[in-house]
């Protein structure tokens, strides 16, 4: 009973862990090169392409793999830095919004600006960037990290108010740490929990963002194989009934956002489970 108990906390990721295999070992293993033109255009799925071929002749089913480990990458990194920005941010706001000063002034107005992201469409500010540093992958990278740090800061800034004033802290400074030695010591470990639950809605929210973008033509640029763009260029395909161009690719979509979603339940509910011991 015990031993399946353990397996089925580990079901949860095995999805999300096919997914990262995929976009390790994709690359290597796909029948075709995915910028290459592989056959006729149009065919449907069978006779040698698993997938079909799209209006220029390019394996769909090879892009769709290869297109797994570009939309994984950039999501994990915008993961990463979200919240390895947002962290530290939202503990510095919270331990310093009620201060004087200029630490006093930093944290009310990092608390409002927090507050204001919410007002400005994710996609208007992908826009924005993107005419001003163009579609990379390092801009665009950038742009989501920091759309979506302010969940993590914010996140992180609830707990941190719920624990400055507790009496461990009080004894801290009594004891002679330093306010930064306190927030590092004491105030990280105990606030920071939330923010990393949270990294698997980062991670899903970054694949959808940075598809919408690709699917508006302000992705990166093709061939280069990437769910959004793949999907946008089957659009029109759909119309003529050549329905594969645009279902693999957005089948690939869901499930990478479903895992991320599932795989964040089962961490939360494992961590709040230990918590409970």
């Amino acid at each position: 009973m015990l031993v399946t108990t353990r397996i089925r906390r580990w079901v949860p990721f095995i999805p999300l862990a096919v997914l990262v295999l995929l976009a390790l070992i994709g690359p290597f293993v796909v029948p075709f090169q995915p910028e290459r033109v592989a056959g006729a255009a149009a065919r449907p799925p069978g006779d040698g392409f698993l997938f079909g071929t799209d209006s220029t002749g390019m394996d769909v089913f090879s892009r769709t793999i290869v297109a797994a480990r570009i939309n994984l990458l950039m999501a994990l990194l915008v993961t990463l830095a979200a919240t390895a920005f947002g962290v530290p941010l939202g503990m510095v706001i919270g331990m310093n919004e009620a201060r004087r000063g200029p630490l006093g002034w930093f944290g009310r107005a990092g608390t409002r600006v927090v507050d204001l992201s919410d007002a400005v469409p994710a996609l208007i500010v992908g826009v924005v960037v993107v005419g001003l540093f163009g579609a990379s992958m390092a801009s665009l990278t950038v742009a989501l990290a920091i759309l979506l740090m302010p969940n993590q800061i914010r996140l992180t800034r609830v707990e941190v108010l719920k624990v400055r004033h507790d009496a461990y802290l009080d004894a801290a400074r009594m004891a002679g740490l330093s306010n930064g030695r306190i927030m590092v010591r004491h105030v990280l470990p105990n606030s920071v929990r939330p923010a990393l639950e949270n990294a698997s809605f980062v991670f899903g929210l970054s694949i959808i963002v940075s598809a919408s973008l690709g699917f508006l033509g302000l992705g990166l640029r093709p061939p280069t194989p990437e769910w959004g763009v793949m999907i946008a260029s089957g659009v029109s395909d759909v119309m003529l009934g050549r329905w594969w161009t645009a279902l693999f690719p957005a089948l690939a979509l869901c499930v990478a956002v479903a895992s991320a979603s599932a795989a964040g339940a089962a961490i939360t509910r494992l961590s709040r489970s230990t918590a409970r011991r």
